[in-house]
């Protein structure tokens, strides 16, 4: 029989089953994250009933509460609707298309209505990044980047040149990311390195906390922990309130969580969870450098898997798959939800269902766009668990042999 509930009411009965709370417990835990105290007697019990049933959505007062809880953020519960389409905002905004742009660039002079042009299509490329072969998007970021990069040669106000470096800084960024993907960690750290110096000059403290960002990634799939914190921490230094310093602070997380600290990994999830919070919804959830909440969800899952914590992480799992796919079925963040099946396969693994491990691990390596090494990061994970217990039975030969491949392909 199939759960018609709202996915909101879904995830408040899952995420206290995963804590094996009765429905008492869950609100005693409430008490002890409310801001005053809340209604005493059995109607708080009610109510909570209420909510978990869909019966009734709990209100602005309750849900940063509830999120509290859980450890995450409002939004990740509760979504808010929003999003945008890149191409008609170019046209609707500017009056331009693409053509258009391009012979605007070509003239002596840039006007205001193609910088605004400029930082739209720049704003759809980074929207672009989970859905577009990476070869594809490189090629596409470095000829915007050519053409941006040439307009210093033409006649610019001091605001107009700060707004080519910055434009030219977010490309680069999106760039750096695209080529680390595919496995190009040389020209990945080059143009990392670029996009920082482009923030520098612009003084842009936002994208010198992604470009510091990227390197604490780079450090996290290159199994150098320490430096994951070091990076970390210089990012929230360059960039402590805006968004990523919550990317920051999950990576932190990740860093503590393989060095085997759950109480600073909780720490520096926790730092990250209440930023969110208190940060305004974005206005585009599929810009790559936006922290939207249902990301948060997608960070825990990998601390808490790493902490052995698995029915947490399997939740958490669950919830990612679940707010990654459309309503057409359709994949709107396939790469965080191949390292979410991967979660579903060590846990699975870890219970001694080899079947079921391998087929998590298989669909996650089938994914059309992949982080190539993120995704061999955490295979990894699940092939540990396969080699160290199911090594002589054939499926789970026929999976690390295929880790194996895609390893040496990379």
């Amino acid at each position: 029989m199939s759960d018609e509930r709202p996915a909101w009411a879904r995830r408040l009965a899952n995420e206290r089953e995963a804590r094996q709370w009765s429905q008492a417990e869950v609100v005693a835990a409430l008490r002890a994250h409310a801001p005053k105290p809340l209604p005493e007697g059995p109607s708080m019990l009610r109510q909570w009933k209420r909510w978990e049933s869909g019966e009734v959505m709990p209100s602005d007062f309750y849900k940063p509460i509830i999120a509290a809880t859980f450890g995450t953020v409002t939004h990740a519960i509760f979504p808010a609707a929003g999003r945008r389409d890149g191409d008609t905002e170019v046209v609707t905004v500017s009056g331009m298309e693409t053509l258009d742009i391009i012979s605007r660039l070509q003239a002596s002079d840039v006007d205001n209505a193609t910088l605004e042009a400029l930082r739209i299509t720049t704003d759809r490329l980074c929207s672009e990044y989970p859905h577009l072969p990476g070869p594809q998007l490189a090629a596409e970021g470095r000829q915007w980047l050519k053409r941006v990069a040439g307009l210093q040669s033409q006649r610019l106000t001091l605001a107009q040149h700060r707004e080519i470096l910055t434009l030219s800084g977010w490309l680069a960024l999106l760039i750096g990311c695209v080529e680390y993907d595919m496995g190009d960690r040389a020209a990945a750290e080059s143009t990392r390195k670029a996009a920082l110096s482009l923030a520098q000059e612009a003084g842009n403290t936002e994208i010198a906390g992604w470009a510091h960002e990227m390197r604490a990634w780079f450090a996290l799939t290159t199994g150098d922990y320490r430096g994951i914190l070091a990076a970390s921490q210089a990012g929230t230094a360059a960039a402590p309130t805006h968004g990523v310093a919550v990317q920051l602070a999950a990576q932190e997380a990740k860093g503590w969580a393989r060095l085997g600290d759950r109480r600073q990994t909780e720490v520096a999830l926790d730092r990250g969870r209440k930023l969110l919070e208190g940060m305004p919804y974005p206005d585009n959830l599929d810009h790559h450098f936006v922290v939207d909440p249902a990301k948060f969800d997608f960070y825990a899952m990998d601390c808490y898997r790493l902490l052995g914590e698995d029915r947490l992480a399997e939740n958490l799992a669950q919830e990612v798959i679940r707010a990654g796919t459309d309503f057409d079925g359709s994949e709107r963040s396939p790469m965080r939800m191949a390292e979410a099946r991967i979660t579903l396969g060590v846990v699975a693994a870890r219970q001694g269902d080899l079947e079921q491990a391998v087929n998590y691990g298989e669909w996650a390596l089938r994914s059309d766009r992949q982080s190539l090494p993120s995704l061999l990061m955490v295979s990894r994970e699940l092939a540990a668990i396969v080699n160290r217990d199911f090594a002589a039975q054939p499926a789970g030969r026929e999976y690390l042999d295929h880790l194996t491949m895609l390893s040496r392909a990379s």
